[in-house]
């Protein structure tokens, strides 16, 4: 039995169903946030099984980000004009077919194309499912509530993601690591199709094929440009040109989207500060983040010397944390606003790059753990203050759109952190340990700054006349 579907204003589904709604999307956060973990913990054994550089490496996580972050624009539109759980549904099936195809690749390149092609049945997962869940909980404090348990889900994902994909790894090979999406997607699919109710916007958005392509070619050019400027240089034809070509695809992506009626990139929501800046401390955060889950997994493994699964231990702090900190943060923002949940993740992010410039091959490994345990506040603080102010005063209509831009500020980043900090360390990561962690102590310095930026606009976005930007944003829309 399925249920009628929802509009935008009309009465939601009961109590118990809300929960039951909200269960089936974590479901999907789990397996999308905990793949970016798990593939992470195993680039040490996909390195050695497929003979892969350390740019193979790099795409193999920032071909899943950088799609996702492409394609979430997209995504959130369609699934207002045509439905969220149709949406939904089929980003399972799709991210299912991924995971299958991943675990099949015969080499590096056909891994990446896999992971490209899971990315695509992930960005009808994430941005989606906040949308249903802002749809379905219309009361403020309870959404902040579901926000909260939906960023704890991520933190268990963090948790499972590298204990499960360690122990996979080496009981089982890093093949297996893309096996455990199948069984969740199987019962996502049936479960969602019982107790989720289909929902749209009152007025659904056009599809933009320039601007879609546009978006492509600014995010694709950035990311190409970073990964290759090891191999290549910063000055060859080759790196110049993605800039250039990415320079021209963000000048041309913004007068286009001005003249739309309908563009893909809803520019006029960025007058909110709220809005833009939840978008900007999304980027900047998870740039950290990128960076961070990147050279912290080589480094236990190439550096220390630690199997996988004992890699993974060293993270399920971390993980434990943002599952303890989550559901508190998304209490404290619904009763108090997201000032203080941003101040501490920013002044942990700082705190943390900054502590993780002390790090060298022969650091007790309780100090390692002790410093990233600053990283499991950021995290544990970060996501439910963004997602809130992202869709907060936003107009009911665009509920998809602007949970959407979000996670787009989130994967861009995360795709930047990877690209940066493999390209800083280059070859270092599988042919020098010492010269890694020299290396390594380069990729904390800028993330000191972003955690410095991440402060600085909690504490801009949060003040009264911010909050009246978003006001105005909703009586216009």
């Amino acid at each position: 039995m399925t249920l009628p579907a929802l509009e935008i204003g009309t009465p939601g589904p009961t109590s118990s169903r809300r929960y039951a709604v909200l269960a089936i999307c974590c479901a999907s956060i789990l397996i999308s946030v905990m793949d970016i973990s798990i593939v992470n913990m195993a680039l040490p054994a996909i390195r050695d099984g497929l003979g892969a550089s350390t740019a193979g490496l790099q795409w193999t996580v920032d071909a899943y980000t950088l799609v996702l972050a492409s394609f979430l624009l997209l995504a959130g539109s369609t699934a207002d004009r045509y439905g969220r759980k149709r949406m939904f549904r089929l980003g399972l099936i799709v991210f299912g077919l991924g995971s299958l195809c991943c675990s099949l690749a015969p080499g590096i390149g056909w891994l990446i194309a896999a992971r490209a092609l899971q990315a695509v049945g992930g960005t009808m997962l994430n941005p989606v499912a906040m949308a249903i869940v802002v749809t379905v909980f219309p009361d403020r404090a309870e959404r902040a509530r579901a926000i909260g348990i939906f960023g704890a889900t991520a933190g268990l994902s963090l948790v499972l993601g590298p204990i499960l994909g360690g122990a996979l790894v080496d009981g089982l090979g890093w093949r297996s690591i893309f096996w455990v999406n199948l069984p969740i997607v199987v019962l996502a699919v049936v479960f969602t199709s019982v107790y989720v109710p289909e929902s749209r916007a009152a007025h659904g958005r056009r599809f933009d094929p320039v601007g879609q392509l546009l978006v492509i070619l600014v995010l694709g050019g950035v990311v190409s440009a970073i990964i290759e400027s090891a191999k290549h240089g910063w000055r060859t034809p080759l790196v110049l040109g993605l800039l250039a070509l990415a320079a021209v695809a963000a000048v041309t992506l913004i007068g286009y989207e001005r003249r739309r009626r309908e563009p893909l990139l809803e520019l006029r929501l960025f007058r909110s500060v709220p809005f833009s800046s939840a978008v900007l401390i999304a980027m900047f955060a998870y740039t950290g983040f990128g960076a961070f889950l990147f050279i912290t997994t080589l480094y236990l493994q190439s550096v220390r010397k630690l199997s996988a699964l004992d890699a993974g231990l060293c993270l399920l702090p971390v993980g434990l944390l943002i599952c303890v900190l989550s559901p508190l943060t998304g209490r404290a923002v619904g009763s108090r606003g997201p000032r203080l949940p941003l101040v501490v993740a920013g002044t942990a992010l700082t705190a943390g790059a900054a502590a993780s410039i002390t790090i060298k091959a022969a650091t007790p490994l309780p100090v390692v753990l002790a410093i990233f345990l600053l990283f499991g506040v950021f995290l544990g603080t970060i996501n439910p203050p963004i997602a809130n102010s992202a869709v907060a005063g936003m107009p009911a209509s665009m509920a998809g759109l602007a949970a959407s831009l979000a996670s787009v500020g989130r994967q861009t980043g995360t795709s930047l952190g990877v690209a940066v900090a493999g390209s800083i360390v280059g070859a270092t990561a599988t042919t020098d340990p010492e010269r890694f962690v020299r290396a390594e102590h380069l990729v904390w310095w800028p993330t000191v700054a972003m955690g410095l930026v991440v402060l600085a606009l909690a504490l801009v976005s949060t003040s009264r006349r911010s909050r009246l930007t978003a006001q105005e944003i909703d009586r216009t829309a």
